[in-house]
């Protein structure tokens, strides 16, 4: 009777187990993907290029904790890669709006160093792939203002307290910064949070928002959008 009992204790802990392993995996990624396909077609509003006579959308230096303020397109994820970020990185905008903005670093446009966070995997696993990024690859991240083009720079793994890699001039304290950069932090390796993964990316291009977007994103951006000229 005893060992049929913990057999049974052993079997429900197994079950109750799975039923986690599932919630993490696979329920809050799907709730995580309709949080962010909703912020999308809200933020779609704030992007529409001034009219005539209209002053252009203005972007906040200094965004409101949790507000949407910009789209991350990274084509190496996926042809249609497009996440919206939000401003904070507490969990309430990785579990939700999955691409959260560092309050202490710079906006883009900003001389020095846009940090963007994320999970690697789970609610959205949006920075999923960050592995796959290499030389050559590009990133984009649209604001009411335009499409601000980053360029791949370099990969490291580091301890996560290697809070000096987002400084304006990542590693440097102190130093004045004279590049314009975007930096991508996740978890490594998959499935632990022992380390961070950072990408650092420097800013190549900047079209406005009234002008034809880079023909390599233009299609996706007007898919997510509705902005950008033919």
């Amino acid at each position: 009777m005893l060992v049929g009992g913990l057999g049974e204790i052993l079997l429900t802990l197994g079950v109750v187990l799975l039923l986690f392993v599932v919630w993490q995996l696979w329920w809050t990624n799907l709730e995580a993907d309709n949080t962010q396909n909703s912020a999308l077609k809200a933020i779609s509003q704030d992007f529409k290029p001034a009219q005539a006579g209209e002053k252009p959308p203005a972007v906040p230096k200094h965004p409101i904790e949790g507000k949407v303020w910009g789209v991350l397109y990274v084509p190496a994820f996926g042809d249609a890669y497009a996440k919206p970020i939000a401003e904070g990185v507490g969990m309430d905008v990785l579990d939700t709006v999955g691409v959260g903005h560092y309050p202490t670093t710079q906006m883009p446009g900003q001389v020095g160093n846009v940090a963007l966070a994320g999970h690697r995997q789970t609610h959205g696993q949006v920075f999923w792939d960050m592995d796959k990024l290499k030389a050559g690859d590009k990133a984009y991240v649209q604001t009411a203002a335009g499409l601000y083009t980053y360029t791949y720079r370099s990969t490291e793994i580091v301890a996560p307290d290697r809070g000096d890699v987002l400084f304006p001039v990542p590693g440097e304290a102190g130093t004045k910064a004279t590049e314009k950069l975007l930096t991508l932090t996740t978890c490594h390796p998959p499935f632990t949070t022992d380390l961070r993964m950072i990408v650092h990316l420097e800013e190549t291009a900047f079209t406005p928002a009234d002008k034809p977007f880079p023909e390599e994103i233009r299609e996706l951006v007007k898919k997510t959008t509705d902005v950008g000229k033919g």
